[in-house]
């Protein structure tokens, strides 16, 4: 039964049994984590393959070109053809550089603050104001950038449906001062939903104020697939079709393909996009590590072989989402104080519980010894206007752990429930 179908007197009662459970799980004092989707050392074992050091005859690429040298400033053309084969997109479009996207992203619109985008060739710091276009919950390094660099955020929700309100966004766009959109498309941090043809061909199609307008495609999950594969719309097809490909700032890396920390990043542009950036970017370096491109070259193949390791990723990965799910289930199902998303893919689960309750369920997890990522980090700010949402990332975390953080948040969820209810009826 729902608690909020349940009489006072029976309110009153579960909250002593729910104050009673929360005190015991303190006294156990645990220590549990599901703040981070960071891959388990199992999942980093897998590509253990490319640790061994290359040899000096390994170092030559196509042509005999020696990679230990100076030069191609935009990657090794085995690299850009990996990605250009997983990605789909051309390998004109694609710089392949060191091993963070993060790094590259920040960089992008760095040059956009200091030098503007080609054709408009004023920086994003005249302007009195530059606003973005946030759907959220989303990632909460993106709001990071964007407020260090001093972009405003507008925060867009998304629908029930799952998808981002592109009504709104299409609204938004007709602001002078919003000059661009970041997300996560394919198996969105947190949520896991993807977005559907119909949102990635409007977003591409929509009019826009700002000539100099940006979508920060952020793809990091594009073939982190754990259960059903989701396919992700090309959005530079769209480009292509409506003229619009100067919007696009395309990421994605292999860091939960490989070696989170020592992966290989690349981002997609349009050629006149392409044409600045490399003018701008090879004053600031005169190249990334093309021996670890090179080593992931030979470690991946190709799309097909790729496709093969994170099937043993997902093999992993899949019983921990498993497991939150079907405890979420058991402990919360049918209680009308907390829902959650199921994705076929990504890292992440998001949960919903009710208004007003994320920062006090963080607070009690705490206090039992658990780690859940910052309650409102998931939106721009940190400023949950529900104070609602809260962010899980099983992957780190032991099989055998699992259950028992799920159990305890679960418990958390429930005690600060009844504690709202309560404290509304008075």
């Amino acid at each position: 039964m729902k608690y909020i179908d349940l009489s006072l007197e029976e309110k009153r009662e579960q909250l002593k049994r729910a104050q009673i459970e929360f005190d015991c799980l303190c006294k156990l004092k645990l220590s549990l984590d599901l703040s981070r989707g960071k891959p388990i050392g199992e999942q980093l074992d897998i590509s253990n393959e490319m640790l061994p050091e290359l040899t000096a005859d390994e170092c030559f690429g196509e042509g005999g070109v020696d990679y230990r040298n100076y030069g191609m400033l935009d990657g090794i053309p085995e690299a850009k053809r990996l990605f250009s084969e997983l990605t789909e997109i051309p390998e004109e479009n694609i710089f392949v550089g060191g091993n963070s996207s993060l790094n590259m992203m920040y960089d992008a619109l760095s040059r956009l603050m200091l030098y503007g985008a080609p054709d408009v060739n004023i920086p994003w710091c005249k302007y009195d104001k530059v606003k973005f276009i946030c759907p959220a919950p989303g990632y909460d390094r993106h709001f990071a950038i964007l407020e260090t660099l001093g972009i405003e955020m507008i925060t867009v929700e998304y629908l029930e449906s799952g998808q981002p309100d592109i009504d709104k966004i299409e609204e938004l766009a007709k602001d002078p001062e919003v000059h661009g959109i970041i997300c996560v498309p394919k198996y969105s941090n947190p949520t896991g939903y993807t977005y559907d043809r119909e949102v990635v061909r409007r977003l591409m199609r929509m009019e826009c104020a700002a000539p100099d307008f940006r979508i920060v495609w952020d793809n990091a999950y594009f073939i982190h697939d754990v259960y059903t594969e989701e396919k992700l719309a090309n959005i530079f097809e769209f480009g292509k079709r409506y003229g619009t490909e100067d919007r696009i700032i395309y990421f994605t890396s292999t860091s939960k393909i490989t070696f989170p920390g020592a992966g290989v990043a690349m981002m997609a542009l349009s050629a006149k996009n392409m044409a600045q950036a490399k003018k701008l970017i090879g004053v600031q370096t005169i190249g990334a590590d093309k021996l670890n491109q090179l080593r992931h070259v030979r470690f991946l193949k190709n799309a097909e072989n790729t496709r093969r390791i994170m099937e043993m990723h997902a093999a992993i990965i899949r019983p921990k989402f498993e497991i939150v799910l079907e405890t979420l289930e058991a402990e919360l199902g049918g209680l009308g104080i907390a829902s959650w998303t199921k994705p076929n893919g990504g890292y992440f689960i998001s949960l919903t519980v009710m208004d007003g309750c994320a920062k006090r369920v963080w607070n009690l997890m705490k206090q039992a010894g658990g780690t859940l990522t910052t309650a409102g980090a998931t939106y721009p700010y940190g400023n949950d206007p529900r104070d609602a949402n809260i962010r899980l990332a099983p992957t780190f975390s032991a099989i055998h752990e699992l259950e028992v953080c799920i159990q305890a948040l679960s418990a958390c969820i429930r005690l600060a429930s009844l504690e709202k209810m309560l404290g509304e009826e008075k």
